[in-house]
């Protein structure tokens, strides 16, 4: 191993690769922390699949998990807390989460509501031949069809 005084002397020779790693994680990690992040990587095999799709963590910081879950599910996960930090902790090995922290926010795997466009006017001369047939469900179908292709977008 090169001493300080040969590696003035030689400032292109090979540097062990545990001299270079500190240097290069110390700013990975004061970003993140290294528990989080493998909390955030495992999170559904550490809560469980039902949990797991309802709420996602977003960031740990000083023992506080902070996780992301729909407003009906912070309630149940209020009483599932004990529980859940020593199941996160027994994960991680160590005690990395005191307490937990819930904001409101939309799962991830949550389809979104998308906006309804006003339905396109139907052409007239569709519109007659609809209102010539006789009321019931055929009639029904086809005014519904109808909609669905002359709509927008």
């Amino acid at each position: 191993m090169a001493k300080d005084g040969e590696r003035r002397r030689f400032p292109t020779a090979p540097v062990p690769l545990g001299n270079l790693l500190p240097s290069l994680t110390r700013p990975a990690f004061r970003r993140r922390n290294p528990a989080g992040a493998q909390l955030m990587a495992d999170w559904p095999q550490v809560i469980g699949p039902a949990l797991g799709a309802v709420t996602s963590p977003v960031r740990l910081s000083a023992g506080t998990l902070v996780l992301a879950c729909a407003g009906p599910v912070a309630m149940e996960l209020q009483h599932l807390a004990p529980e859940l930090i020593s199941r996160i902790n027994g994960h991680l090995g160590r005690v990395a989460v005191e307490r937990l922290k819930f904001v409101q926010s939309t799962p991830p795997g949550a389809p979104r509501a998308r906006p309804q466009a006003p339905p396109a006017p139907v052409p007239a001369p569709v519109q007659d031949r609809i209102a010539a047939l006789p009321e019931g469900e055929l009639r029904d179908a086809l005014e519904k069809l109808a909609r669905g292709v002359y709509r927008r977008g």
